[in-house]
């Protein structure tokens, strides 16, 4: 773990994958879930990046899609950190369609992981502290503590 933290470039992630039938239902749709897991792939790599280490996905939140993905489509999935708490990260995840022949592009979905870095006996471990570079990243940083703060409204005292 660093001390003085890592960069949110340092672990920012670019997934792209062309959708063929192997990953489409009979009306030529690209599952949901298909699409559900590149977006765990890609926020499990960004927060890897960032911790140095194996992580698990501990929630994801809301995950609509906003339009549908054909085959012959190009997806492309930007992960990126919000946030890093002591052991868990927020990794927002955006989704965008190409229509190689038109070239349009279409956002499809963005959706908020949190991934817990494990140590090599599988427990949880501490991560570095996430360090903003841009504005963009200040803005979403700030963002990402507000979510994770109503999220731990929401866990069930015991």
């Amino acid at each position: 773990m660093s001390e003085c933290g890592k960069k949110v470039s340092e672990s920012t992630v670019v997934l792209v994958q062309v959708m063929t039938q192997q990953d489409a239902n009979l009306a030529g749709n690209v599952h949901g879930g298909n699409i559900m897991k590149l977006a765990d792939t890609a926020a499990g790599v960004a927060a890897m990046r960032h911790s140095g280490g194996n992580v698990v996905t501990a929630s994801v939140d809301r995950f609509d899609f906003h339009a549908p993905v054909y085959i012959g489509n190009i997806v492309t999935l930007k992960a990126s950190l919000n946030h890093a708490g002591r052991t868990s990260m927020e990794v927002g995840v955006r989704v965008e369609a190409e229509d190689l022949f038109s070239g349009k592009k279409i956002h499809t979905n963005s959706c908020y992981f949190t991934m817990v870095a494990l140590d090599t006996q599988g427990r949880p471990t501490e991560v570095s502290p996430l360090v903003p570079e841009t504005e963009d990243d200040r803005r979403r940083t700030a963002a990402g503590r507000e979510r994770v703060a109503n999220r731990k409204k929401l866990i069930p005292k015991e």
